[in-house]
């Protein structure tokens, strides 16, 4: 005769089994989401130039315009996006950046350049969206940490794709991107509607990172007029951040063809993935400091140690006293540590620390919004000062002087909130 199996124990799994399904389900489907966005610029289109710029550049400059122009209108989108409906909103972005790249494979250069700027305004809003399924909850840092890494995997991931399909299948630059997303358009579809799947935060949740609700204009007004500096230095430390990391980003195939990698097509999905694993398991650990304060200063720290790895192993491999491929390994682990804190719970203990009634995203478009901006301010930079670095000299260079403005910026935040909370508590 079996035993019955108590309340208290199916609790405790659907408690377990939740924040698991919930991290997969989120993890996948924006993975699945940067199929979209990231694969181009695998391709370099040698010796096509407009305006005296590589149309590799330009296409970059285009998507990321795109990208930074949705974040500004983010701000007021996601903050104000409603729970109701999202699916419709999600499959209505994604099928025009697929379109996008459609077209962008059937009109000659440079028309490709128009594609690529829809293509980027429409995937922009989806990290709010899909993060919208998830904050508020006791289990949201480790939640948050799976879903922030999807975009250091699948980066690499659908990059290997991509050039899986140019080298093994002869596809061409133009078709690449709209194939490698005919590859992700099922399990996009099926990672959507599970996202659905996931219930509301519960009372428990709500009682520990309060309530998040949509957040009108006056909302927003009042919440950055009451912490103006902290939200200043933390968005100028996120903007350099950001450069660096977008960089990186869109000028790794570059990069790694300088270094002497250019037919290894799996050493996108190697670096990336070690990177994931590590960043996932010190965030992680988060979920189990339950004093959002106390998690909140931890996150500081953890933004501070990545600036130092990423700064001083750049001025080892100027120095020539690193290897490139332990640089590129090490800048990405040590940038990660900073950016995906700020994607995900630095703004999730912010809130519920201070007792905001209101959400991550907007926050979080705020940030974005300018890192973009800065962005694209530095690869036009660079191409019409006609600086006459290589990316990889140009980026080592680049993130040793990032690390030391960013280490500058967190210890400010960490001073800042700090008082503001000691005010606060009086």
């Amino acid at each position: 005769m079996s035993k019955a199996i108590s309340p208290q124990k199916v609790s405790y799994n659907k408690q377990l089994f939740l924040p698991v399904y919930a991290a997969v389900v989120a993890f996948l489907a924006y993975a699945s989401v940067y199929a979209y966005r990231k694969p181009f610029t695998v391709a370099t289109f040698d010796g096509i130039r407009f305006w005296n710029i590589s149309y590799q550049t330009l296409l970059i400059i285009s998507q990321v315009v795109g990208y930074m122009l949705s974040k500004f209108y983010g701000i007021k989108f996601i903050a104000e996006l409603k729970r109701l409906g999202r699916w419709k909103t999600v499959l209505v972005l994604m099928g025009t950046a697929w379109a996008c790249l459609l077209f962008f494979a059937l009109v000659p250069p440079p028309y490709g350049l128009i594609f690529l700027f829809i293509n980027g305004f429409s995937l922009g809003f989806l990290w709010g969206i899909v993060f919208s399924y998830v904050e508020g909850r006791r289990a949201t840092d480790f939640i948050g940490s799976v879903l922030a890494i999807s975009f250091i995997f699948s980066g690499g991931f659908s990059r290997s794709v991509a050039k899986w399909l140019m080298v093994e299948w002869g596809v061409s630059e133009t078709w690449m991107p709209f194939m490698t997303g005919l590859i992700f358009a099922l399990p996009l579809a099926l990672f959507i509607y599970l996202l659905e799947r996931i219930p509301p935060p519960n009372e428990t949740d709500v009682m520990e990172r309060t309530e998040r609700l949509p957040m009108t204009r006056s909302d927003r007004k009042q919440f950055l007029k009451l912490f103006s500096l902290g939200i200043v230095a933390v968005t100028v430390t996120y903007l350099f951040l950001s450069i660096m990391r977008d960089i990186r980003d869109n000028y790794m195939a570059n990069i790694w063809n300088e270094l002497g990698y250019g037919n290894n097509y799996s050493i996108f999905t190697k670096t990336e993935t070690n990177t994931s694993i590590i960043v996932l398991i010190i965030i992680s650990f988060l979920v189990l400091i339950r004093r959002n304060l106390q998690a909140f200063r931890i996150i500081h720290f953890i933004i501070i140690i990545g600036f130092l790895l990423a700064g001083v192993s750049s001025w080892l491999f100027v120095a020539g006293k690193m290897s490139g491929e332990r640089w590129m390994q090490l800048v990405s682990l040590g940038l990660y540590m900073g950016y995906i804190p700020f994607n995900c719970i630095f703004f999730e203990r912010m809130i519920a620390t201070f007792k905001i009634k209101g959400n991550v995203g907007f926050l979080i478009y705020v940030a974005d919004a300018f890192g973009y901006l800065g962005s694209v301010a530095v690869m036009l930079s660079k191409e019409f000062f006609e600086i006459k670095l290589n990316w990889s000299g140009f980026y080592s260079y680049g993130v040793a002087i990032v690390s030391f403005i960013g280490i500058a910026g967190t210890i400010f935040s960490f001073i800042y909130f700090n008082n503001k909370y000691r005010t606060s508590t009086k």
